[in-house]
Formats: structure tokens, C-alpha cells, sequence
């Protein structure tokens, strides 16, 4: 019987990609999961798998498992996963659940609360199973040219050189780094005393909205050109703005006033939580 290896869920994201790198790089020979087959190479096995149907496949022997999955997906596979000797699983879920649990767009509160529910349905899973489990909860994620976050921003203002904030976008964030991220979980998995806890994993640097928007024009070597529109402004223009500008709405745009931060010191403690400082460079 061939020895247990790593698996990684979510293998092609922005996250996944980065904690299936790090294991390879330190000979963990991880296995990735995609829905559509991948070519093996750099260290890397690949499964061709559909995660809501993974009790229908044939899995290999399991030890540590990553997950960068939706949760609620990740906790139907508890079973089939332990089952295959999944011992430690750590997953990702966001801060979101904290900051929007009270949203006022209802559909938007409707999938947090989901979200939490489906967070609390894996770690009950996970111990039905006996699998032990660390969530870590990013905030602001970004990977320069693939987030929908930072980079949905920033190609607002290569399209149309500035970008508008409402009021003066003095709400705090800390964005944090894929890469960071990466390295967390790959940390986690191997501390003992991280297993049956969720951490909040804020970026290293904790700037109003309004000088991320700023930092972002500065990756991208343009001028900064923020504008400063009222709520009453915003409000009147969004039915327009909606067309040329995809996702926005009058909720993310009353959030760029409202501070969205977490403390960093318990998962620095105890994860070795280090995260870059907010600087992105886009090609």
C-alpha cells in the first residue's frame, strides 16, 4: 500500500495553488483535485474529481487534507475523506462571516449565514470522524491580476484611470497575500496545538480604504485619482453604474466607510503568522 500523501481541495485557485507549490517544494508530493484533468509534473499528482461527488471516486491513501473549497462541500466530504484516512483537515472559510452576518442586502446576509451554518455542519463532521481540524478565516484576500477583490479594483482603474470612493473611505482593511495564506495552512497542519480552532488571518498592514484604493493605483504606476462621492450621489448613479461596473452595489459601496479588521496576535502565536505589508505590483 503506496503511503499516505497530502491533498489539496481547490487546487487551482489562487490559494490552493500556492499551499500545492509549498508542499511540493518541501518533497510533501502532494495531489491536487480539479474537476477537469491536469498533467502531473513539478512534484505534483493530480486527481480528477468532482468534490460533491467524491464519495463516487476512487481515493488514494490520506493524511492531511487543505481545503480552499466552498465549506459546505468540503463538509459532505468529511466522510468519504476520513474514510480514505484523512487525519487533519485544514480549511479555508473569510472574516465575512463575521463583518456581513448583519447585512442589509438581504441575499447577501442570507449566503453568510449559509456560509456560517455550513462552517459549523464541517467541524461537526470532522469530529464524527475523528478528524482534526483548524478553519482559518482571511480577510481581504488578493493575488495580483486574479482576485476578484484588490484586482476587480484595479482593473476599474486601468479602464477608466480613476476610481470613485464614497465619502472619504476612511473604513478600515488589512488585505493579505495568497502566498501568506499558503503558508499558514501549510504551518497549521503541522502544529499540533492549532487542531480544533479557528484563527482569523488579517494582512500584516491595517490602512483605510481609501489608501488601499491609493496603493493599488501605485502597483499599477498610475497617478492616484480618487474621487470622493457622496452617499446621496451614489445612491442617485447606481442604477447606471451597475452596467459598467460589475458587482458593485449600494452595500459595498456604504462598506468602504465601515471598518472590517481582526487582530492578528492569537494566530501569530500560534501559527507563526507573519504577513506581508499592502504593496501589490500588477503587470
Amino acid at each position: 500500500m503506496s503511503a499516505p500523501r497530502p491533498l489539496v481541495i481547490g487546487a487551482t485557485g489562487m490559494v490552493g495553488g500556492a499551499i500545492l507549490r509549498r508542499l511540493a517544494a518541501d518533497g510533501a508530493r502532494p495531489i491536487g483535485v480539479s474537476r477537469a484533468p491536469q498533467a502531473a509534473g513539478d512534484g505534483v499528482d493530480w486527481l480528477a474529481a468532482d468534490l460533491a461527488a467524491l464519495g463516487q471516486t476512487s481515493l488514494p491513501a490520506l493524511d492531511t487534507v487543505f481545503a480552499t473549497a466552498p465549506v459546505g462541500l468540503v463538509a459532505d466530504a468529511v466522510a468519504p475523506l476520513a474514510a480514505a484516512g484523512m487525519k487533519r483537515l485544514v480549511v479555508f472559510t473569510s472574516t465575512s462571516i463575521a463583518t456581513k452576518w448583519d447585512s442589509p442586502d438581504p441575499e447577501e446576509r442570507a449566503a453568510i449565514r449559509r456560509w456560517g451554518a455550513d462552517e459549523a455542519r464541517l467541524i461537526a463532521a470532522c469530529t464524527a470522524h475523528g478528524v482534526a481540524w483548524t478553519v482559518l478565516r482571511p480577510t481581504l484576500v488578493y493575488l495580483e491580476d486574479r482576485d476578484g477583490n484588490v484586482s476587480r479594483i484595479a482593473a476599474l482603474i486601468r479602464r477608466f484611470r480613476f476610481f470613485p470612493l464614497m465619502g472619504g473611505g476612511e473604513g478600515l482593511r488589512q488585505p493579505v497575500h495568497a502566498d501568506d495564506l499558503a503558508a499558514a495552512a501549510v504551518a497549521a497542519a503541522t502544529r499540533p496545538h492549532c487542531a480544533g480552532k479557528v484563527y482569523n488571518l488579517p494582512g500584516g498592514e491595517t490602512l483605510n480604504y481609501r489608501e488601499m484604493v491609493g496603493r493599488i493605483f501605485d502597483g499599477l504606476g498610475l497617478p492616484r485619482a480618487i474621487v470622493p462621492v457622496p452617499g446621496w450621489a451614489w445612491r442617485l448613479v447606481l442604477p447606471v453604474a451597475v452596467r459598467v461596473l460589475p458587482g458593485l452595489s449600494a452595500t459595498m459601496a456604504t462598506r468602504m466607510t465601515k471598518d472590517m479588521t481582526f487582530d492578528l496576535a492569537p494566530a501569530a502565536a500560534e501559527i507563526g503568522w507573519q504577513p506581508r505589508s499592502f504593496h501589490p505590483r500588477f503587470r
